[in-house]
C-alpha cells in the first residue's frame, strides 16, 4: 500500500522529500501558549515547560503506529539540520506532533503525525526556535495573534448513550467479565459541547495548562486535552510508562481527600484493576528493553479532580528503538482497552455505541533522535471538524468484577470536569 503525505500542499508516495531545519538559542519566549495563532496550531506543556508549534511542512495520516515509525525514520534520513544549542534537549530541532486513532478497525478518522513550519520550546533552562521548510528559513519573527476568546452560551448534550443507557452497558459487562469474557474492559462515554460562536482552542488548552499544570497539556489536529496518564517518554535510552487505573472523586475537603486516599490505596477492586494495566504495560515494553524497574505498590496521583492510583515503570529501551515503536507496543494498554487486549477492544466496540476517533489514542511528539514523549489522549475534546461551535468531550472508566455501574457513571463525570471547566462550565 502506497501512504501519502503532504509537504506544503504538495502529495508525494513513499519518497520523503529533502527538508531543512535550522534552530537557534533564544531569551525566555514567556508563556509558551501566547505563541500560538489560533488556527494550525500545536502544543505540548507541562508545568510551564514544553513545545508549541505553528503552520505545516509535513503532514502524514499513518494506518498504524508502527507505520508512522517507519514513515518518520526514512523522514529524518532526508533532513538536513543545523543547531546553535550544542548539546540540545529532547525536542529541541527537526520533530512532530502526533496523534493516534484508538482503534483503526473502528473510526472513520485517520492518525496524523506533522511538522511543523516553526517551533518554540524550553526544557530545563535552555529556550529555542526551529524553523523547517524546503530551504533554511533564517527570519525568526514572533507572531502577534489576537488574545483567546473565552467560550459563549455553551450547552451539554449526551453523545452516543445517555446515563441510563451507559450504566446499563456497564452493567452488561460486568456481567461478561463474571462469565470469563474479559478480565477487564475500559467503557468510555462522550458528551456534546456546543457553544454559539466557534471555540477558540488557545483558550481550552490555556486553562487546561493553568488548572492541571502537573498533567500533559496537548492540542494536536483539533485534539485538545491534559492526560495525567504517560503512555511512554523516551530521553537518552531511558524509557518511562506512567500507568494509570483505579480513581475517585475529590471532595474538594483536605481532611476528607486524606481519608479517600488512604481507601483507594487499599480498594481491591482499584487495586485489581490497576494490577492488570501495570502488568500488560510491562509484558509490552519487555521486548524492547532491560533493567525494568516495577514498583512493588502504586502511589496516589493527587489531581485537582480526581485521585489516581499510579505507577511509574521505568526501563533502559534497546538501541534503535524509537519512542514511537515503544509506543506502537503499549497501545492499546489495560488502561485505556482492557485484558485480554483483542476481546475487550470487540467489547468496546459493541457496548459504548460511539467513535473513539483519537481519544485514548497515543498523542505526543518525537524527535529526530527517535526521543519523545507519547501520552494517552486522556481528559480531552474533539473539536469538530465542520462546526467549530462544537467539540466532543470524552472520558472512560476501568470496569472489573465488582465495578457498580453508578459508581462508575460517577467517576465519569469527574473526569469530564477538566474540559467542562475549560468550556467554562
Amino acid at each position: 500500500m502506497h501512504h501519502l503525505a503532504t509537504l506544503s500542499g504538495v502529495t508525494w508516495p513513499d519518497t520523503p522529500p529533502r527538508l531543512y531545519a535550522r534552530t537557534v538559542e533564544i531569551d525566555d519566549p514567556g508563556r509558551l501558549l501566547d505563541w500560538l495563532p489560533e488556527r494550525d496550531a500545536f502544543a505540548w506543556i507541562r508545568d510551564g515547560d514544553g513545545m508549541v508549534g505553528w503552520g505545516e511542512v509535513v503532514t502524514h495520516k499513518p494506518t498504524t503506529v508502527l507505520d508512522a515509525d517507519q514513515w518518520w525514520s526514512d523522514l529524518v534520513g532526508q533532513v538536513v539540520a543545523v543547531s546553535e544549542l550544542g548539546d540540545a534537549p529532547a525536542g529541541a530541532g527537526f520533530m512532530a506532533f502526533g496523534s493516534f486513532v484508538f482503534d483503526p478497525d473502528n473510526t472513520h478518522v485517520r492518525s496524523v503525525l506533522t511538522v511543523p513550519e516553526t517551533i518554540v520550546g524550553r526544557r530545563r533552562g535552555r529556550c529555542w526556535m526551529t524553523r523547517i521548510g524546503p530551504e533554511f528559513r533564517h527570519d525568526d519573527v514572533r507572531p502577534a495573534p489576537a488574545p483567546a476568546r473565552p467560550p459563549r452560551s455553551v450547552s451539554y448534550a449526551d453523545g452516543g448513550l445517555t446515563g441510563p443507557q451507559w450504566e446499563a452497558a456497564v452493567a452488561q459487562a460486568v456481567r461478561r467479565i463474571g462469565a470469563g469474557e474479559v478480565d477487564k474492559v475500559v467503557l468510555a462515554r462522550d458528551l456534546l459541547a456546543r457553544a454559539a460562536e466557534p471555540i477558540d482552542p488557545r483558550w481550552l488548552v490555556g486553562r487546561l495548562a493553568a488548572e492541571y499544570s502537573r498533567c500533559w497539556t496537548y492540542r494536536v489536529d483539533g485534539l485538545v486535552g491534559a492526560t495525567p496518564e504517560m503512555l511512554v517518554r523516551q530521553e537518552n535510552g531511558l524509557a518511562t510508562s506512567r500507568v494509570l487505573a483505579g480513581t475517585i472523586r475529590r471532595s474538594g475537603d483536605s481532611q476528607r481527600d486524606l481519608a479517600l486516599a488512604s481507601a483507594l490505596a487499599r480498594s481491591s477492586k482499584d487495586l485489581e484493576e490497576h494490577e492488570y494495566a501495570v502488568a500488560s504495560v510491562a509484558r509490552a515494553l519487555a521486548p524492547f528493553c532491560s533493567g525494568m524497574h516495577v514498583p512493588d505498590a502504586p502511589y496516589v496521583l493527587e489531581l485537582p479532580n480526581v485521585l489516581h492510583l499510579a505507577t511509574d515503570v521505568t526501563a533502559v529501551a534497546d538501541q534503535g528503538t524509537s519512542a514511537l515503536r515503544l509506543a506502537a507496543a503499549l497501545h492499546p494498554s489495560a488502561a485505556v482497552c482492557g485484558t485480554p487486549t483483542a476481546p475487550a477492544r470487540a467489547m468496546i466496540a459493541e457496548l459504548e455505541k460511539m467513535d473513539r476517533e483519537r481519544y485514548a489514542g497515543p498523542v505526543g511528539w518525537i524527535d529526530a533522535r527517535g526521543d519523545g514523549e507519547w501520552g494517552i489522549a486522556l481528559r480531552c475534546g474533539q473539536l469538530d471538524e465542520t462546526d467549530s461551535r462544537q467539540i466532543r468531550l470524552f472520558a472512560g472508566c476501568g470496569i472489573v468484577a465488582g465495578s457498580d455501574p453508578e459508581a462508575e457513571l460517577a467517576e465519569a463525570a469527574a473526569k469530564l470536569v477538566p474540559m467542562r471547566d475549560a468550556l467554562g462550565g
